[in-house]
């Protein structure tokens, strides 16, 4: 990484850790790690050599780093260690208490708010946001090594993706180094898709596993719905460029692809899901006046522990509790299930768990992403995220073991989260506002801390903080400004040091159909149209 600014931020570390490679092997085909770089670039209809600005990236940094050169929030105590299980524990300060046991729970707690006092809907987010910023985190991030609640040096950690928007989550090696992930019919250069009784799933051996280039987008039916989105994209991307080229060669036509899936998503991650993170405003200020904090040199990309372990899981607190997976996918009737329920077994439970396939686990899109009227049921049938805030849906609290990368540690997802503040020594909210020159929130704000008796009213776990500073300063709608700008400056900056990234091409916008948005525009609901998934594709 390049040399940082000073104000405060410390030097990345430098001394050698263990190399990711050794994990690879324990982690078998679903994580696949790779840099390889487009070699087309998109010149209108044509495919011409690369520019000089979309050359290859030096090898990936496989080191975490830190964005502040800051004292921990809290020493590594015994104390300190049961305060923050307290506080994430079920039932405890951080649990919307959804109510799970009143009948068809699944239902009611999408159809009936009153039930939800404690876990408000997001009126400018559709449900679909969570599991976007969940695939953006598997294709940046992925902490092999660490430890929960005892301090890890980053010299030591190892990120097991490339810390860039390059989609290696999905593409792997590519052809030659993943062809598990590949069909050979073809050439080779499309991905193996397969269909759960309705509609397409995930490729799976004789045990349900997928087989695909990272594991963790099966956790759950809408994540492995999104990625099987993604497959299906880049199959017809290949269609696509095989129409207006079709005497390019399998490599060029299957590069030529990949950039224009990869572009198209990194378009949508800065002018759709971005600014429904952090908020316009904030975007536009990065992009006006430029990165502050994160300033790595162009293909030195590292992901500060501050976002991977703390500011980026302001997500968990939109996950809604249940879900309407589809609309009739389940004998002709809606599914509705809870994200999660550990009690749960059997090839095709009632929850939305991954690593299962059976005909009803598919994801109708119109619930996830809006639409408009759907054309079938006469009826706008987009539901809202969660507010993003310091209660999290009730069935977080009790993960399912698989769908825990590495099993180990509590199974309430909150008390993970806080955990890792430990791991990285993290600093307090309170202290990177101050450095950032933000509005720092008071101990009024954090009185309900108090009674844990380790002083975390005046010195409050970051997650903590940036769900609380949503929550009073913004409505619970988008981050506030300290988890705002570590947000916005880092996944800005990811996509501003990838010399491959469609930023690195000025002027360039969208090039394919976008039949919601227009010409030069493209959303997620375009996206999932040129996959085919969308409502009037599938003809439901």
């Amino acid at each position: 990484m390049g040399r940082m600014k000073s104000r405060g931020r410390q030097q990345p570390d430098r001394a050698s850790g263990p190399s990711r490679r050794n994990f690879l092997a324990s982690l078998g085909a679903g994580a696949v790690v790779a840099s390889v770089a487009p070699t087309v670039s998109l010149v209108g209809d044509t495919l011409t050599a690369p520019p000089a600005a979309a050359a290859p990236p030096p090898p990936a940094v496989e080191r975490f780093t830190r964005l502040f050169n800051l004292p921990a929030f809290a020493d590594a105590t015994p104390q300190v260690q049961t305060a923050l299980l307290q506080l994430g524990a079920p039932g405890g300060l951080l649990d919307a208490k959804d109510p799970l046991t009143i009948p068809d729970a699944a239902r009611q707690l999408i159809i009936d708010p009153t039930l939800s006092v404690n876990n408000p809907n997001n009126p400018t987010h559709t449900a679909g946001t969570t599991f976007m910023g969940q695939f953006m985190d598997h294709d940046m991030t992925f902490d092999l090594v660490s430890t929960l609640g005892t301090p890890f040096s980053v010299n030591a950690s190892v990120n097991g993706r490339n810390p860039y928007f390059d989609l290696d989550s999905v593409y792997g090696a590519g052809p030659a180094g993943s062809p598990q992930l590949y069909d050979p019919v073809g050439g080779g250069i499309k991905f193996k898709v397969e269909s759960g009784g309705l509609f397409e799933d995930l490729p799976r051996d004789a045990g349900n596993t997928a087989i695909i280039g990272d594991r963790r987008n099966d956790e759950n039916v809408v994540i492995a719905g999104l990625h099987a989105a993604f497959l299906l994209f880049h199959n017809h991307a290949v269609d696509y460029v095989k129409s207006i080229a079709p005497s390019g060669s399998p490599t060029t036509v299957f590069e030529k692809a990949r950039t224009l899936t990869r572009w198209h998503y990194q378009w949508m991650i800065v002018h759709e899901f971005l600014p429904l993170f952090v908020g316009q405003t904030l975007v536009d200020d990065v992009f006006t006046n430029g990165r502050t904090f994160y300033t790595p040199a162009v293909g030195q990309a590292q992901i500060p522990v501050e976002f991977q372990g703390a500011t980026y899981r302001f997500g968990h607190s939109m996950v809604r509790p249940s879900y309407r997976a589809n609309l009739a996918g389940d004998n002709g009737q809606p599914f509705f299930a809870l994200i999660f329920d550990a009690s749960q077994t059997g090839p095709d439970p009632a929850d939305l768990s991954g690593g299962h396939r059976a005909p009803r686990r598919f994801i109708g899109w119109q619930t996830f992403f809006d639409f408009g009227v759907d054309p079938f049921t006469g009826l706008h049938e987009v539901k809202p995220n969660k507010k993003i805030d310091t209660h999290l849906s009730t069935p977080l609290f009790n993960l399912p073991l698989p769908a825990i990368p590495f099993p180990g540690g509590p199974t309430a997802l909150p008390q993970r989260n806080l955990l890792r503040h430990l791991t990285w020594q993290l600093p307090s909210g309170q202290a990177i506002a101050q450095l950032l020159g933000a509005p720092v929130l008071g101990k009024n704000d954090f009185k309900e801390l108090k009674p844990l008796g380790v002083g975390f009213d005046q010195s409050t776990p970051l997650w903590y903080y940036v769900l609380k500073e949503a929550e009073v300063m913004e409505s619970g709608l988008h981050l506030g400004p300290v988890g705002g700008r570590i947000v916005a400056e880092v996944i800005i900056g990811l996509l501003q040091t990838d010399p491959t990234s469609y930023l690195s091409q000025p002027g360039w916008t969208p090039t394919l159909p976008a039949p919601f948005s227009g010409a030069g525009n493209f959303k997620m609901i375009d996206f999932l149209a040129f996959a085919g998934v969308d409502p009037a594709s599938r003809g439901q």
